[in-house]
């Protein structure tokens, strides 16, 4: 092997380690597409666009609505990369290789004429207007040329866009809401009140053994309460006659003894 050969084997090596070290220091960003299409086609002077490094999401401020200090913020931020759009002068020769492309006569000089002037943008969209194949022959041949421009952008600050995370949409099963706990099914009045019948209409033995029962059940400081309650009804269904000899007939309250009494008894 010749010096020749071995410089030429070197270089190849130190090539391939640089590219390997350059793939090593790329970053890699989960890229919205999509918004990052519309912020490299939008090249208004007061819209400013900006790629988030950790979510791939495109932030658009524009002058007059967002608040400055905010604008400051992302500029001076380390995450955020400031896109520039394709300038108007490209987008221009844009139209001009694709009217190239159309196969019609007619249409492609209206498209000619649309193009000369201000407004030059609007016109040619409105002449694609009745013409829906040509319209998307031209929306396919700008995605293409902006896509082009993305990734050589991309290339150009060292970001390699990695597969976006697909979000779990929820199926109808996975948002039913919980069954709700079972509750016992309500007695209706009219079976409530059929209950409350058939123990007024028990035997009175059965109906004095309920009642003892509940008296024994019962605390001990509402026996009293419940001994006067009995009573009153004892003596509601009595003959005035008798109600009033049970009264009579009531034990007075002896006063107590005194000692002037003892004294007075025993003389």
């Amino acid at each position: 092997m010749n010096e020749n050969d071995s410089d030429v084997g070197h270089n190849k090596e130190e090539l391939e380690n640089k590219e390997e070290l350059d793939n090593k220091e790329q970053l890699e960003v989960a890229v919205a597409w999509e918004a990052l299409e519309d912020a490299f086609e939008n090249n208004a002077p007061e819209v400013h666009s900006y790629l988030h490094f950790d979510t791939g999401e495109v932030i658009r401020i524009v002058d007059g609505v967002a608040d400055p200090a905010m604008h400051t913020r992302i500029l001076n931020d380390s995450r955020y990369l400031r896109i520039d759009p394709v300038s108007s002068r490209e987008q221009y020769r844009w139209m001009e290789r694709f009217i190239a492309t159309v196969e019609e006569d007619e249409l492609r000089r209206r498209l000619n004429i649309a193009i000369d002037g201000k407004g030059a943008f609007r016109r040619f969209k409105d002449a694609l207007m009745s013409h829906p194949v040509d319209r998307e022959r031209w929306f396919a041949f700008r995605s293409e040329r902006l896509r082009s421009c993305m990734e050589s952008w991309l290339t150009a600050h060292g970001i390699h866009s990695v597969e976006r995370p697909n979000w779990h949409v929820p199926t109808a099963e996975d948002v039913q809401p919980e069954a709700p706990p079972e509750v016992p099914p309500e007695v209706p009045s009219k079976q409530k009140s059929g209950v409350q019948r058939s123990f007024r209409e028990a035997s009175p033995d059965a109906n004095r053994t309920l009642v003892h029962d509940l008296v024994d059940a019962i605390a001990p400081g509402d026996v009293e309460m419940a001994r006067v309650f009995l009573e009153f009804l004892r003596d509601r269904h009595l003959p005035p006659r008798l109600r009033a000899k049970d009264s009579s007939e009531a034990p007075e309250a002896q006063a107590p003894e005194t000692a002037d009494t003892a004294d007075t008894e025993s003389n």
